[in-house]
């Protein structure tokens, strides 16, 4: 009986095109808005469900690994900075350049919707919407930061107690030497292990595409963009405008890097975080992708997960921004200069609030009780946040990976010639085995 020769399969499978990540996601995105759109005009509830499953599953996957994730990370990111010369130069800096990115994209917000009157019009009403399940204050914001014990946080996905318990357990590492590696060792196998984790969960990404996607369109149709299209278009012109022209302008102007070439090497990350919706969900992909950028590796390995938490201009500046302009004109409430200032400092110093996970509720009563502005404003938006939540992430995670470029480069150590040769994607890639070699006849 014959057989296919191994060259000739060799070959055949070679002639098969491999499908990019990016690709796969977007053929993701196509089939549940397709599949979203025949649920909802055909009224098929199955298939509505199955999309709903499918979607809750990939995020409740990303989850499950983000307590932990998120500590280790943290606490060897703080070990790593003693690495580093200049460590405390380096972190200032990166805190310099968040605070002044976000306000940049505060006053881009607070510019388009004053031009554009997100709210007028709608004939929306606080029937229209459901209460918020979450609130924000200042006087929560700053004492939640403090766990009360070391279980409710990973229980509850307290992202911001999580960080802070590991950057105590960091410093009590680094203050201990020699006698915490044992402790410092198992951080770093446990972040490996973690990280592989979400690795597989990533590769999940384009059937993860298809549910969420599918979810909102077949949940909420057409209709309620119609309701919300120049809020919904506000929040997607701001975020461009920061994704694809502040950004690059830093790029050329302050790092002095090809903008183009960021968008080459990122570009995973920021697909990744457009269908996820989480900051620190993208963050090990973000890592890489800003390492492959030329970023030192103990620079990276602090700057990028301290940035999964707290460095949101699209959550914590645009859309508090816009929404709070929409909010109050819905309820006929006027805003002055003075309300406007406050927009700005809470965007730039509450970003945190955000702490890297799906959606911006908490970001968004925190200013809005800081206006004196009715929390039913929330509700109102909550129907439309899935839309408008996936292209705030991805301009989060941009902003988190060209925030230690430039800084590398301004303190000398970005590698240059990595930068402008990381053009594959990370999940493109595939380990090869070295070459086997062929003794001489």
């Amino acid at each position: 009986m014959s057989s296919t020769p191994v060259s000739s399969k060799a070959s055949l499978r070679g002639r098969i095109p491999k499908v990019p990540f990016w690709g796969q996601i977007l053929l993701g995105l196509v089939l549940g808005a397709l599949l979203g759109w025949a649920a909802k005009s055909g009224d098929i509830h199955w298939l509505e469900v199955t999309l709903g499953k499918i979607g809750d599953m990939f995020v409740q996957l990303l989850m499950v690994v983000i307590a932990p994730l998120v500590f280790f990370a943290i606490l060897v990111s703080i070990t790593n900075l003693r690495n580093v010369s200049n460590a405390a130069r380096l972190a200032t800096r990166t805190l310099m350049w968040f605070m002044i990115t976000s306000l940049i994209a505060v006053l881009i917000g607070l510019a388009i919707g004053l031009l554009t009157d997100p709210g007028a019009g709608t004939g929306l009403t606080a029937a229209d919407g459901g209460q918020p399940k979450k609130h924000g204050s200042w006087l929560d914001f700053l004492t939640g930061i403090v766990p009360t014990d070391v279980i409710t946080p990973f229980s509850k996905l307290e992202v911001m107690q999580i960080v802070f318990m590991a950057v105590v357990a960091g410093i009590a590492i680094l203050q201990v030497g020699a006698k915490a590696k044992p402790v410092l060792d198992f951080s770093q196998a446990a972040l490996e292990l973690l990280q592989k984790v979400l690795w597989w969960v990533i590769r999940l990404a384009p059937l993860g595409s298809l549910g969420l996607v599918g979810t909102a369109i077949a949940t909420y149709g057409w209709d309620l963009i119609g309701k919300y299209a120049t809020f919904t278009a506000d929040i997607y012109v701001g975020c461009a405008i920061v994704l694809f022209g502040v950004y690059p302008l830093l790029l050329a102007t302050v790092a002095k890097v090809n903008p183009l070439q960021f968008f080459k090497g990122a570009w995973p990350a920021i697909q990744l975080a457009f269908v996820s919706r989480s900051s620190v969900g993208t963050m090990p992909l973000t890592q890489r992708v800003t390492e492959r950028l030329g970023v030192p590796k103990e620079y990276a390995s602090f700057a990028v997960p301290f940035g999964s938490t707290t460095k949101m201009d699209g959550c914590a500046s645009i859309y508090p921004a816009i929404a709070a302009i929409f909010v109050a004109q819905v309820f006929d409430m006027p805003l002055g200069i003075r309300d406007y200032v406050l927009i700005a400092f809470v965007s730039v110093v509450g970003s945190a609030a955000t702490a890297g996970l799906t959606g911006a509720t908490v970001m968004l009563t925190l200013t809005l009780s800081t206006l004196g502005l009715p929390m039913e404003g929330v509700g109102l938006l909550l129907a439309i946040d899935p839309i408008v939540d996936m292209m705030r992430t991805a301009t989060n995670v941009a902003g988190q990976s060209v925030i230690p470029i430039i800084v590398a480069s301004r303190e000398k150590i970005l590698d240059r010639e990595a930068y402008a040769s990381a053009t594959a994607s990370p999940l493109d890639q595939t380990e090869r085995p070295a070459p086997v070699p062929v003794a001489a006849a």
